[in-house]
């Protein structure tokens, strides 16, 4: 259990960076002016914060890709909100990528490939051919179902807010459904992965790349 707290832990530091200030602060301000000084307002003084943070980032020689990213996202529910003169529109961009997410999701179950071991895959670098192994594959099949119902009920109550035009309720919907929510789903699938697989009784990735025969002691850390 210490090892799930450690690495926890640095799921924590990973999800309250600076990306997600990024992404999250420009939003809240454009609701909060909205309600007091009115669209047009609120469309410059976000986008404006929006540059100055992307700004901030390149000088800090962080990671361009994240920073000019949260810009564009931020120009386009601008840009969107302004010319359809509607505010709920500003969160639009984030309904589109639950849907691209929800798909890409739902695709990578079907063709039995899940999208939990292609992020996993990414983001550690472990053989991608370690994921596929039939002691393997099921933890992360799982994993991916729960990102999926995640996903589509996020995406369910984010359209029904869009829905209503109620920028403040959809606003705060954004945060909570972001990364407090993202983090506790990704708590629990770190914990039941780790737990699947030790049930399932496949190697370790460190045994697989070894070529180890078994018994397997399991994965112990990472999923």
């Amino acid at each position: 259990m210490q090892i799930y707290r450690k690495e926890i832990f640095e799921e924590i530091k990973s999800m309250i960076s600076g990306k997600t200030i990024d992404a999250l602060l420009p939003p809240v301000v454009f609701v909060i002016i909205n309600s007091f000084l009115g669209l047009d307002i609120a469309i410059v003084i976000s986008l404006g914060l929006a540059i100055v943070l992307t700004t901030i980032r390149l000088m800090r020689k962080q990671t361009w890709k994240y920073a000019l990213g949260g810009l564009a996202g931020v120009t386009v529910a601008s840009g969107l909100t302004y010319f359809t003169r509607n505010a709920a529109n500003y969160f639009i961009g984030s309904l589109v990528s639950s849907t691209i997410y929800f798909f890409i999701a739902i695709i990578s179950l079907f063709i039995g490939k899940p999208m939990a071991a292609w992020a996993s895959h990414l983001s550690r670098g472990w053989p991608i051919e370690w994921y596929w192994r039939k002691d393997i594959k099921p933890a992360y099949l799982e994993v991916t179902w729960l990102w999926t119902f995640f996903i589509l009920a996020r995406l369910v109550i984010q359209f029904i807010l869009w829905l209503r035009g109620n920028v403040i309720t959809l606003a705060w919907a954004y945060v909570l459904l972001g990364w407090p929510v993202t983090f506790s789903v990704l708590v629990a699938s770190y914990i039941y992965g780790i737990w699947r697989l030790n049930r399932l009784g496949g190697p370790g990735v460190e045994e697989y790349k070894k070529g180890k025969e078994p018994p397997w002691k399991g994965q112990a850390r990472g999923f």
